[in-house]
C-alpha cells in the first residue's frame, strides 16, 4: 500500500511510423496537475503524423522505503517521471502500465521486453510535494558490507581428497597435469 498518491493527468503522443513496416511511437508529453474532465483516450489535436491524446487519470504512489531513489531522481539535472507502457492493438491502442517517480520501478518495467518505457520532464510543483515526502520519511541507511562466516575453530574438512576440488591436484581435479585425464601421466593414452 503507498504511503501517498499523486494523481495527474497524463498527455501522450502517438507519431506515425518512418516507414511501412514500423508500429507507432508512443511518447508521454506531460503531466497535468489534477484531472482534466475529458475521458480517458480523448483524441486532443491530430496532424498528418501525430496525434495527442489525453491518456486517463493515473496515480505516482510514493513509498516510504523507496525514498533514496526518489531523492537521486531530484537531484539529477532534470527530475523525471517513468511512463511504462503496454500495446494493446485495440482500444485503447496502449494500456498504461504506471507512472513513477522511482528510476528502478520504471527501469524493472524494461525487463520483459515487450512494454514500452519512457520518460517525461517531472513538473516543478511534483518535484516539490516529493521533496517534502522524502524529507517527512527518508531514514539513511548505512551500508554494511556482509562478510563471510567463520569456520569454527577445530573445523575439519569432510570432503574426501580427489573429490574435484580445484587444486588439490589429485585425478578428478580437472586441471591439466595434475593427473587428470590428458596429461600423459594417467594411464588413458593423452599426450
Amino acid at each position: 500500500m503507498a504511503d501517498h498518491e499523486i494523481v495527474v493527468g497524463l498527455v501522450l503522443e502517438r507519431l506515425a511510423p518512418s516507414n511501412p513496416w514500423g508500429d507507432y511511437i508512443w511518447l508521454p508529453l506531460q503531466v497535468l496537475q489534477g484531472v482534466p474532465e475529458a475521458s480517458a483516450w480523448t483524441e486532443l489535436s491530430r496532424t498528418a503524423d501525430r496525434v495527442r491524446y489525453f491518456a486517463g487519470a493515473f496515480a505516482v504512489k510514493l513509498y516510504a522505503a523507496e525514498t533514496g531513489f526518489y531523492r537521486d531522481n531530484l537531484t539529477a539535472d532534470r527530475a523525471k517521471l517513468w511512463v511504462a507502457m503496454r500495446p494493446e492493438g485495440a482500444e485503447p491502442p496502449v494500456e498504461i502500465l504506471v507512472v513513477t517517480a522511482d528510476p528502478t520501478e520504471g527501469e524493472g518495467y524494461t525487463e520483459t521486453g515487450t512494454n514500452l518505457v519512457e520518460t517525461v520532464d517531472m513538473p516543478d510543483w511534483m518535484a516539490a510535494e516529493i521533496a517534502v515526502f522524502i524529507e517527512a520519511h527518508h531514514v539513511e541507511r548505512v551500508f554494511e558490507k556482509r562478510k563471510r562466516d567463520k569456520k569454527p575453530s577445530g573445523y575439519i574438512d569432510r570432503r574426501l581428497p580427489g573429490d574435484g576440488r580445484p587444486g588439490d591436484g589429485r585425478p578428478g581435479d580437472g586441471r591439466p597435469g595434475e593427473g587428470g585425464p590428458g596429461d600423459g601421466r594417467s594411464g588413458d593414452g593423452g599426450s
